[in-house]
């Protein structure tokens, strides 16, 4: 525990831990985001950070009103300026910390997702290695020592450890992880690791059949993706791109004929370096979140 973790629960401990039933899905949320803090923990940090932003917030904004609205209250400019920012401070505050609750789920659906990007994959691996007839614990230990899928690689490690370091049998192994686990998806694939070893059937067959699954719906999703990715190109050359130099044609021309050519420059100027840029970066996010894999 650190310092300001320890500064937190200091000061707003008893209150995270009076409030802590609020949160029933935080402390799994923390788990599977491999966040190493407890509720009451997690709660004390976002009570004070909150505070700490409320009070960075309340004369800055104090300050910018004030700039703003002197020349309309020019009397009672500084009052007005506190209440309107202190209220505003609250509903911002407030705002930031439900952002911070439920960052943890921020952080389970992009570990899901980049789980589910190398699944297929290491799916195929793993069938390779029940193949040789290996049991369970030796093909996780081969798969976490030699593979490099990622958060996949991660799990495993983790329900490998959980057997040699803790003692724990591999059917409860499985089961802490699938706990654990941030995608449904692999929740499914252990689901069903678990049922056929316990019952004693033949892992490989499932998961053989299992990778060719998730190898369809890889294949699918990478094809819609192309087609979105063919609108997003269309869109940003004809509507973006094209419609930026047809402005700037027009603005030129207008400015010509009516002799105003300061406004015309700096709109120009406004929609090459900041326009642009600007709308660029939003297509670049809208291409990053819907493509399947993270890389």
């Amino acid at each position: 525990m650190g310092f300001y973790t320890k500064t937190a629960m200091r000061l707003f401990g008893q209150t995270a831990e009076a409030s802590s039933f609020y949160f029933v899905d935080l402390k799994n949320n923390l788990k599977c985001a491999r966040i190493k803090m407890s509720v009451q923990e997690y709660l004390s940090v976002a009570v004070l950070t909150s505070f700490i932003i409320f009070l960075i917030e309340l004369p800055m904004l104090s300050l910018i009103i004030a700039l703003l609205i002197q020349s309309m209250f020019p009397e009672s400019v500084w009052l007005f300026a506190f209440i309107s920012s202190f209220t505003l401070s609250i509903f911002l505050t407030i705002i930031f910390f439900f952002v911070f609750i439920n960052y943890p789920r921020v952080i389970i659906k992009e570990r899901g997702k980049r789980l589910e990007n190398t699944l297929p994959f290491a799916s195929l691996y793993l069938s390779t290695l029940f193949s040789s007839r290996l049991d369970l614990h030796k093909v996780f230990n081969i798969f976490s020592k030699y593979s490099n899928y990622g958060e996949i690689t991660e799990e495993i490690n983790a329900v490998t450890n959980d057997m040699e370091v803790f003692g724990l049998d591999a059917n409860t192994s499985l089961e802490r992880a699938i706990d654990r686990s941030s995608s449904k998806t692999f929740k499914e694939l252990l689901w069903g690791i678990l049922s056929i070893n316990r019952s004693g059937g033949d892992v490989n067959v499932f998961l053989r059949e299992k990778a060719k699954a998730l190898m369809e719906e890889y294949r699918r999703r990478m094809y819609e993706f192309s087609h979105q990715l063919t609108i997003f190109i269309e869109v940003y050359l004809t509507a973006v791109i094209m419609g930026a130099i047809f402005f700037s044609i027009l603005t030129s021309i207008m400015s010509g004929l009516s002799g105003v050519g300061m406004d015309t420059v700096f709109l120009q100027f406004a929609l090459i370096f900041i326009f642009l840029p600007a709308v660029t970066a939003v297509f670049i996010l809208l291409i990053r979140s819907a493509a399947p894999s993270s890389e």
